[in-house]
């Protein structure tokens, strides 16, 4: 593919340009500032995270995979953007010849999506990719899916937020939509029904939560990712989190959290579940507009450590798949459920997400709903042939 792709030939053509130096890269994470400045419910993230999430030198995503990004420019205004992505993980676990597509931002116009989708499906067609599927921001394990419905309300931490016309756009390139994916909010003061506080009993003649410790953090990380893996194995196209991948998930949870708000349940000594809850950083970093120089980090870190927020989200969370349709199973994600909201309650917690859960996965959709669970925003996750 060609470094520019010139679509018309007017000055105010659209042309489509790969993403090869920093301005352009500043550019590319720019973009959706304009894009959503009239929307009251998008967040701006935080720059250099977002740079740091693009570089293959800082993101250990790309030991694994590769991706290729573009801006869309009209004169000298850029009016959108796209990546794509190859998971090599991906390939070697199913040999399906599956590319991603993700970070699609645009104006309102759907043959400049079109064409964003296009450059993407070029890219990924020349390396031997028959299927194009997303948006993935960049893997399975980071943020997935296109926001269609759940529009009124600010996004989580490491959650994506949309315009509302991208799903007809998508659609209208020929794409179909091929899995839903479920964010559900909750009150953490929910009240324990008599099934949960049997289910609990029974699993707590064998079974105690403790949780993260800081000094053995490199241990405790590697029972999460083991955890984790194991629970999720034959979930729709998992991909394992890597050693380094699990390292970096590491880094913010020492950073930002209390060691209470991860619980790690043991049957006889043996690791068998865990959950991760994340205060929302999304919630006190509005205002920053992505910056934190000056002065941002400052009122960052006092928001994060005084203040502190008043919601979260569950981005992580297992049961090995041993417990899976077992009585036992919803007892260990109770039991684990339980131990992390009653930190957030004492830290003033009062609005908690669960995200992102399949659609079809009935059993971990009941247990949420259980507790008072309601699926406020859903995403789509789309596929074409190529």
């Amino acid at each position: 593919m060609h470094r520019t792709a010139k679509l018309a030939t007017s000055p105010d053509a659209l042309r489509i340009e790969v993403v090869s130096n920093n301005k352009q890269l500043r550019q590319f994470i720019a973009l959706p500032t304009s894009l959503y400045q009239d929307d009251p419910n998008w967040i701006q993230p935080l720059n250099f995270e977002q740079k740091q999430r693009l570089s293959p030198g800082k993101n250990p995503f790309f030991e694994h995979a590769r991706a290729r990004l573009w801006i869309a420019y009209r004169g000298t205004r850029a009016v959108g953007r796209i990546s794509a992505q190859i998971d090599e993980l991906h390939q070697q676990r199913y040999h399906d010849g599956v590319g991603y597509f993700g970070m699609l931002e645009a104006e309102n116009e759907p043959a400049l999506v079109s064409a964003l989708l296009v450059t993407a499906e070029g890219w990924l067609r020349e390396n031997q990719m028959t299927t194009a599927r997303g948006p993935f921001n960049l893997g399975i394990n980071e943020e997935c899916g296109l926001l269609v419905k759940g529009f009124d309300t600010p996004p989580r931490i490491m959650m994506g937020h949309a315009r509302p016309y991208y799903a007809a756009a998508i659609e209208a390139a020929d794409y179909s939509k091929i899995r839903t994916l479920l964010a559900y909010h909750m009150d953490p003061d929910f009240i324990l029904t008599p099934v949960m506080l049997r289910l609990m009993s029974s699993a707590q003649k064998s079974v105690t939560v403790r949780p993260f410790n800081r000094r053995e953090a490199d241990r405790d990380l590697e029972i999460m990712r083991d955890i984790f893996n194991d629970a999720w194995e034959n979930n729709w196209r998992f991909v394992p989190f890597t050693e380094a991948e699990f390292a970096d998930v590491g880094k913010l949870l020492t950073a930002l959290i209390d060691e209470d708000f991860v619980a790690i349940a043991e049957m006889d000594g043996r690791p068998v579940a865990m959950i991760v809850a994340l205060p929302d950083i999304n919630q006190v970093s509005r205002d920053l507009n992505g910056r934190l120089l000056p002065f941002g980090w400052l009122k960052l870190l006092w928001r994060l450590k005084v203040t502190f927020p008043t919601q979260a989200r569950v981005p992580l969370m297992g049961v090995r798949k041993e417990f899976h349709n077992t009585r036992m199973g919803p007892g260990l994600a109770f039991m684990v459920i339980d131990s992390v909201r009653v930190a957030l309650r004492r830290k003033g917690v009062n609005s908690l997400e669960m995200s992102w859960i399949l659609e079809n996965n009935a059993a971990m959709c009941n247990i949420i709903e259980n507790i008072g669970g309601v699926a406020y925003k859903h995403y789509n996750i789309y596929e074409k042939a190529l």
